[in-house]
């Protein structure tokens, strides 16, 4: 009675597994049609097909050029072609870049691998691209040996720039030291007690302009040196007095301008104001003619094509020159206390006047209009800053806030220095819709369906007497629990967090507070938790697969001998312990990476949902997601591949002639049990590999075919990019639900 008690329980769960597949399939296939037809009529679209050309990129209705082309969609050629000059060869060089020979200087010389010449791409009086004359290079000369050369600066000034300029030309190469050793240098020829040349300090501005080239994480390195506050405040201080001295006659790199007006003259006192115009451009690039000087000014007029807009009041002094310094980034101001992890643009500018005015007669109003992608970040607050050469640091005194008009943020400061907004940035994040009815049932069916099947294993284990009882009850139920936390926890509680798209209600105009780094992180700690919770279980249904696999294993390749001693105890450390194993090293060294910062949880885990972070610091190759949750499920796979594969060959397919039963079993029955064993096996999950194309449509159907052959395995969820959206980190899931019907 008790055994045929337990048969018609399977096959009342088989009837229930059965009607449940066919209602699953059924749904799927009827979301996939309405999907193609939704995609057949909405296959049109209004926006046009690479609209920015050569590599332009389309940010808040704009094209941003590459430094090669410029225009509205990025198609007036901004270069010079290839070039040869003598037996040095070039490649092509941006307008206003300096590119560098083919020719390097031989593994002999202190310079090895440096470039031999540079020649710049300039336009001339017409506006007519050409290149300049080649400068020719010392193969033993190095930044270091140059500062031992800066008391001959003024005999040799031009030597000495046109080295340096050299020698910084391939920004990629350059170290901290080179860094410092370069700063000191040009800021000798700044010096105005040194008497360099005008056209020595020409080539010193494109060489500052090219160590702002180099990396972020290189002149914080540099910053660290002993003396390196005062290196870099030497040099901003003799750039401010050098733009005193250019009599309208502006310098402009790609990183860094330079111009200076003339005030007042004679006995005249009808200026009111200087203002300083810095053009948006279609590059992220200063470009000549993108600073503009007005005098006798008396307000600030911005338009939509103004990025920065400095007003200096001169009404009440006897200022007759004034100059304007504009950097692109600020690499050169190492603050201590702001903290930049972005590639936000942070332009700086001072303001530099001919008198040195104590009292606060000379003041400044600004208005910045940022440079982001209004898409993908929100302003989330900004300070009004100059840079306290004391402190060696930025700070607010004497600047306030004021209103915020038409996407510019407005500054007023009481004295004139090098100011700067600081802006920090929270990213806009496309957070998935919530489960729909159809991915709710879904859910609903999978947890349903793990319940029965422990249920099920544990209410007949003593009808069976089977040893496979304790590896399936664990294996179901890490994916139950893994399914729960899905469902109930997925989802992050801060896409209710309601935020404004306008700029004036993110920020607060009576405080002007001192910002502490450039990108803000909502701490979520409940998401996190969620994260690591779903990723343990995840690991753990994929060990406790690999566990199953391998108990099959044994019993049908070792038919006659005992399950090795202490199975039970083994896989059960196996299978909880190992993935607590991996997940503790993944928060312990992501947390210990980051200190006490908030931004640990976005470098463990995605803020779109729950799980595991699909980029880190150098792509997906750094990502948590491929060391502690793909690698582990991908060796747990050929593992059983392997397993498969001597189970089939040496009981399913082998025909053994003392038998007469394997006789008497047919092709049809060997290959439903292979297929049985490889959806046992897991075998199945090959095919999430085929969805990892970036095409939506060919995912999509590969998405479905996996249900299709998983579908006695594997619960889906969410949206229609299924399955291997697990591995990735989107919005759907595959998770494995066992008929564990073995043979």
């Amino acid at each position: 009675m008790a055994s045929s008690h337990a048969c018609n329980l399977r096959v009342l769960v088989a009837v229930v597994c059965g009607l449940l597949t066919a209602v699953v399939l059924g749904l799927g296939i009827w979301r996939l049609v309405i999907r193609i037809q939704r995609g057949t009529v909405t296959s049109t679209s209004s926006t046009p097909i690479e609209f920015c050309k050569n590599g332009g990129t389309r940010q808040n209705g704009r094209c941003i050029c590459p430094e090669e082309w410029k225009g509205l969609r990025c198609t007036i050629i901004n270069f010079c072609e290839n070039s040869t000059y003598g037996r040095f060869t070039f490649n092509r060089i941006p307008v206003g870049r300096y590119g560098s020979s083919l020719q390097v200087c031989d593994e002999s010389t202190l310079n090895a691998g440096n470039p031999l010449a540079v020649r710049q791409c300039s336009l001339n009086e017409n506006g007519e691209i050409e290149l300049q004359n080649v400068t020719i290079g010392n193969c033993n000369q190095t930044l270091e040996n140059l500062e031992n050369q800066i008391v001959n600066i003024s005999t040799q000034s031009q030597n000495i720039s046109n080295e340096a300029q050299i020698l910084t030309s391939n920004a990629s190469n350059l170290t901290p030291e080179n860094i410092m050793s370069a700063t000191r240098v040009v800021g000798q020829i700044f010096n105005t007690s040194r008497n360099a040349s005008s056209e020595a300090k020409k080539v010193a501005v494109t060489t500052v302009s090219q160590l702002l080239d180099a990396s972020e994480d290189v002149f914080q390195r540099a910053a660290t040196a002993a003396d390196s506050d005062d290196t870099f405040s030497t040099l901003i201080e003799q750039m401010e007095t050098y733009s005193l001295s250019l009599s309208d006659q502006p310098v402009v790199e790609p990183n860094i301008a330079i111009q200076s007006v003339n005030v007042y003259s004679g006995g005249n006192e009808g200026s009111t104001g200087v203002l300083f115009t810095v053009l948006k451009g279609t590059s992220n690039s200063l470009t000549p003619g993108s600073t503009r000087v007005n005098v006798d000014v008396d307000k600030l007029n911005p338009n939509e094509q103004t990025e920065l807009q400095l007003l200096l009041n001169t009404s009440k002094t006897n200022v007759k020159a004034c100059g304007f310094v504009v950097y692109q980034n600020n690499k050169l101001f190492q603050s201590k206390t702001f903290i930049t992890k972005s590639d936000f643009s942070q332009k700086i500018v001072s303001s530099k006047t001919d008198e040195n005015v104590e009292d606060q007669s000379a003041s400044v109003e600004m208005v910045f209009n940022p440079r982001y992608n209004r898409t993908e970040f929100q302003l989330h607050s900004y300070a009004c800053v100059y840079w306290n050469f004391s402190m060696k640091d930025w700070d607010t005194h004497g600047c306030h806030k004021q209103k915020v008009t038409d996407g510019f943020l407005h500054c007023h400061c009481n004295h004139t220095t090098n100011f700067a907004v600081l802006m920090s940035f929270k990213k806009e994040y496309k957070y998935p819709e919530s489960l729909d009815v159809f991915s709710t049932f879904g859910c609903a069916l999978s947890i349903a369906g793990l319940a029965l099947t422990i249920i099920f294993q544990i209410g007949t284990r003593k009808v069976r007497k089977t040893s496979v009882t304790w590896v399936l009850v664990s294996l179901c139920a890490s994916m139950l629990i893994f399914n729960l936390f899905f469902v109930f926890g997925i989802e992050n509680s801060n896409k209710n967090i309601k935020t404004s798209n306008s700029e004036t209600n993110n920020t607060d105009l009576n405080s002007n507070v001192m910002l502490r780094q450039d990108t803000v992180v909502i701490s979520n700690p409940k998401c996190t938790a969620i994260a690591i919770l779903l990723h343990y279980f995840g690991l753990a249904t994929f060990v406790w697969m690999g566990l199953s696999a391998a108990q099959l294993y044994f019993l049908l390749i070792r038919t006659m001998k005992p399950l090795p001693q202490h199975f039970i105890l083994f896989n059960s450390l196996i299978g909880w312990g190992v993935p607590a194993i991996v997940v503790a090293l993944t928060v312990g060294i992501i947390c210990s990476q980051n200190g006490n910062n908030s931004q640990w949880e976005l470098d463990y885990r995605q803020e779109e949902i729950c799980w595991l972070a699909t980029q880190g610091s150098s792509g997906l190759i750094a990502s948590p997601l491929l060391w502690s949750f793909i690698v582990p499920v991908t060796l747990i796979i050929i593992s059983n591949i392997v397993m498969f594969i001597i189970i089939v060959v040496k009981v399913l397919w082998k025909n053994n002639q003392n038998l007469t039963s394997t006789k008497k079993v047919s092709s049809l029955k060997k290959i439903l049990s292979t297929l049985s064993v490889a959806v046992v096996f897991g075998i199945t999950w090959i095919l999430a590999y085929l969805m990892l194309t970036d095409n939506d449509d060919i995912r999509l159907i590969f998405s479905y075919i996996f249900c299709v052959f998983n579908t006695t395995q594997v619960p889906w969820h969410m949206d229609s990019r299924l399955a291997w959206h697990l591995i990735l980190g989107n919005n759907l899931f595959f998770f494995p639900l066992k008929s564990h019907r073995l043979y």
